[in-house]
Formats: structure tokens, sequence, C-alpha cells
């Protein structure tokens, strides 16, 4: 017999207390957590937040950080190694803050386009599938490749502006390119 897990009150935070021996405490259902349990708080989009049990400082980033950590050494990992050493090179940069925005909006997008899709292809057969994809195929790599371009531009406009405010900013100080 499966035990019913409680429900957050809607609007609230399940809270997951971090112990120094690693060890993650769900406050929500009384119990010891793994990762894997944490992982499928996320896939079912639950709200939660990962708190030091002494200190109360948040920690969810650095769990969320530690299965992505997982699932890149597990199995067919996602981010190349340019990939990882290009965001790596963001950090500290100016355009630091674009760049998070940027990869959330791409992610975001592919996530709605992924739900489309399984909306679109509920009750189809292998057969079927295969047929739906081979059909959406084109579409696909026409949206990929508009969405490519839009943050292309984007990021040319944020380029441009970048430069008209520093060669403002240096007039601002006599001083001319």
């Amino acid at each position: 017999m499966k035990e019913k897990k409680a429900e957050a009150p809607a609007g609230a935070e399940r809270v997951i207390k971090k112990y120094p021996n690693r060890r993650l405490y769900d406050t929500q259902t009384s119990s010891y957590i793994t990762l894997a349990e944490i992982k499928q708080l996320v896939m079912d989009s639950a709200a939660f937040v990962v708190r030091d049990a002494k200190s109360g400082e948040d920690l969810t980033r650095s769990i969320l950080l530690q299965i992505i950590l997982e699932e890149e050494a597990g199995g067919t990992p996602m981010f190349s190694t340019s990939l990882l050493a290009n965001i790596i090179r963001f950090y500290g940069h100016a355009m630091q803050g674009l760049m998070g925005g940027y990869l959330e909006k791409n992610i975001q997008t592919m996530q709605e386009l992924q739900t489309r899709m399984a909306e679109q292809s509920q009750g189809l057969t292998p057969e079927m599938w295969n047929q739906f994809m081979a059909m959406q195929a084109p579409m696909m790599q026409g949206l990929v490749t508009q969405n490519l371009e839009q943050s292309k531009n984007l990021y040319l406009q944020m380029q441009e502006q970048m430069q008209k405010q520093t060669e403002q900013m240096l007039e601002t100080f006599g001083l001319k390119r």
C-alpha cells in the first residue's frame, strides 16, 4: 500500500533542509530524501527551496547544479566542453547578466515547443509518431533557425546600445573615440 504524501498548501514552497552530513530532509513528508527525489520534484514542477539546516541559507541553486553535474556525468551529456567553457567565460564579463536571461528565454521557448508537441502527439502509435516527427522536423528546424536569428539580432542590438552608451560616457569625460 503506497503512502500518500501530504500536499503543500497552494502557493507554499516545500522546504528541504540540508544537514552537515549532506543528508536532505523534506519537512513536508518528515523524511530524508535523495537527489533523485529532488530531481523528481523539478520534473513535477513542484515549488521547493533547499535551506541549510543551521544557517537557513538558500542552497537551492547548488543542489540543482549538483543534479546537473550528476546527469552530465551519468549519461549522454547535454553540454559540450566548448559550451561549458564559453559559459564560464561570461562570468565577470559585462554581458554576464544578459547571457543568463538569454539562456533562460531560449530554454523556456524550447520547453514550450516540447509541451505543444506532446499535446499534439497524444494517442499516437509509434508508427504515427514517426510520421508526425517526420512532418515536424522541417517546422522545428525553421523555428530553431528563426529563434537563433532573433537571438543574434537581439545580441547585435544590445552590443550597439552598449557601444553608444560607452561613447556617451566617454564624451561626458571629454574623451572621444
